[in-house]
């Protein structure tokens, strides 16, 4: 406190408008540490994956981005590395009630929730429960499954009444905030629901191919049993709909410039970049890219690739902008002279 012309001048930090409320501490808290949890479980997948295969740890780091060097067959693929580092950079950010984490972390609970529904639906088949009995990983394959479903419960019962109230006027409040991220939420929903439009074309594409049953696609969707063995990896088929899906959702939200879709938006675009920047290096190290302009479909796809590789990246730069700004914990500082 300090006396200027006779008033009192207030320079004591104000709330920060990047930290959940104190109501919602719990909340975060153990949605962090299952989130925690999950990153830790994956990570200890990878580690037992490389320890058993037949390549170095440098092998793998290498296999991350270029498809064709990595050592040999995983029990974990692409999607779950991008989701177990996800998991670990929200689970950090959630612990240090950063609201931003919020809806990162409900993206992350919608997915281990999919994904756990595919597996209760796989394991009303008999022969796929058997293997659970059999296989010498199956104790701990289906706890890693139980673990993503109490994730999953966790993150999504405590987050979704977590939301933040509206207003807090004055400089870095919640309707500064809003103001600031309208336009650039609304460029990212563009770009999104433009990019779900085209995975979309291709999805359908897949599945009304003479190679391709509709109905087994959709089936292999919805069904852990349908690879026929334990497994960890997403499954085409569900990435294929799941990513649909997310960036059609996610685009919808975005588009109506909602100031707490920001988490999920980063989160996605982050793995879908990831994904592409595997794509595109694949391409590379095999030659395809110069052979996909040979045929309309090769040009499409690599077209595809290419404004993913744009958008996403243009997502992500969007969503970071405001990072030394009140979105990364700037205190407002409130001054007010007594009448």
């Amino acid at each position: 406190m300090m006396m200027q012309d006779g008033g009192t001048v207030d320079v004591r930090p104000g709330p920060d408008p990047g930290r959940a409320a104190p109501e919602h501490s719990g909340a975060y808290l153990a949605a962090g540490l299952c989130l925690l949890l999950q990153s830790a479980a994956l990570i200890g997948w990878t580690v037992h994956g490389i320890a058993q295969g037949d390549g170095t740890v440098m092998d793998f780091f290498e296999g991350l981005f270029n498809p064709t060097a990595g050592p040999g067959a995983q029990l974990l693929g692409p999607y779950e590395w991008a989701f177990a580092l996800a998991f670990l950079v929200i689970a950090r950010l959630t612990l240090a009630q950063r609201r931003v984490a919020r809806t990162a972390a409900l993206l992350c609970g919608f997915v281990l929730l999919a994904l756990s529904a595919r597996e209760g639906v796989g394991l009303f088949d008999a022969a796929y429960r058997d293997q659970y009995s059999n296989d010498p990983l199956g104790g701990w394959m289906l706890a890693t499954r139980g673990l993503g479903l109490l994730t999953a419960l966790v993150v999504l019962v405590v987050l979704l009444p977590a939301n933040e109230r509206r207003g807090a006027d004055g400089p870095g409040g919640t309707d500064e905030l809003d103001a600031w991220w309208r336009r650039p939420s609304r460029i990212c929903g563009v770009l999104f629901l433009a990019l779900g439009a085209a995975q979309l074309a291709w999805t359908l594409r897949t599945m009304t191919s003479p190679m391709v049953r509709a109905d087994s696609f959709l089936h292999a969707v919805v069904d852990g049993s349908v690879p026929g063995t334990l497994h960890l990896e997403i499954t085409p088929e569900f990435a294929a709909v799941g990513t649909v899906a997310a960036l059609l959702t996610l685009g919808a939200l975005a588009l109506r410039g909602r100031r707490d879709v920001r988490g999920a938006l980063l989160v996605f675009a982050s793995v879908q970049l990831y994904l592409t920047v595997r794509t595109v290096v694949l391409l590379a190290v095999t030659g395809s890219f110069n052979r996909s302009f040979d045929t309309h479909t090769g040009m499409l796809a690599t077209a595809t690739s290419g404004y993913a590789l744009a958008a996403m990246t243009s997502v992500v730069v969007l969503s970071t902008g405001r990072g030394a700004g009140v979105y990364a914990g700037s205190r407002a500082w409130a001054l007010h002279t007594p009448e």
